[in-house]
């Protein structure tokens, strides 16, 4: 897995075409051959861009849940709901398809967020208000998710 780092601003024109920044760019070079896939976020009004090795990763985890069982048929629909391949052109543009540029209320100015090994695509207005949503206290979440995880290697923890 590679970890993808950074944030960046980044504007998209009327087609729905950014302009990937050059950081993040030469991150993701290693994919550029492979592509991408493109999907709704499950738990933000934003996007989510997998190079395809971490895709298939995931998709390996999706592929083994019992489609006989009619929550994880469900699952599976919702999940790929939108889903996109996508590339990143000679030019260094990927272009959001219209029905996924709709669901993330995505205008004019966007953020590019690093997720780990995915890509975040956010509206900027709506990204800002997410970081700084007042009912989520990042110190108690910071507790709350990583007060008892404790490397082995690092007794500090």
């Amino acid at each position: 897995m590679n970890t993808i780092v950074g944030t960046y601003e980044c504007k998209v024109d009327a087609k729905g075409r950014l302009l990937l920044p050059s950081p993040l760019k030469k991150q993701l070079a290693a994919s550029l051959q492979d592509g991408f896939v493109l999907k709704r976020s499950v738990f933000q009004p934003c996007l989510e861009l997998y190079p395809m090795a971490e895709w298939n990763v995931l998709m390996n985890k999706v592929n083994k849940l019992n489609r006989f069982v009619k929550k994880n048929n469900d699952f599976i629909r919702r999940f790929t709901a939108g889903v996109k391949v996508v590339e990143i052109d000679a030019l260094g543009r990927l272009l959001i398809p219209k029905d996924l540029v709709v669901f993330a209320s995505i205008s004019k100015d966007i953020v590019l967020s690093s997720a780990v090994n995915i890509v975040e695509i956010w509206d900027k207005d709506l990204y800002e208000k997410s970081i700084d949503d007042a009912t989520i206290d990042f110190a108690d979440l910071a507790e709350d998710v990583m007060g008892n995880v404790n490397d082995e290697n690092d007794e500090l923890s």
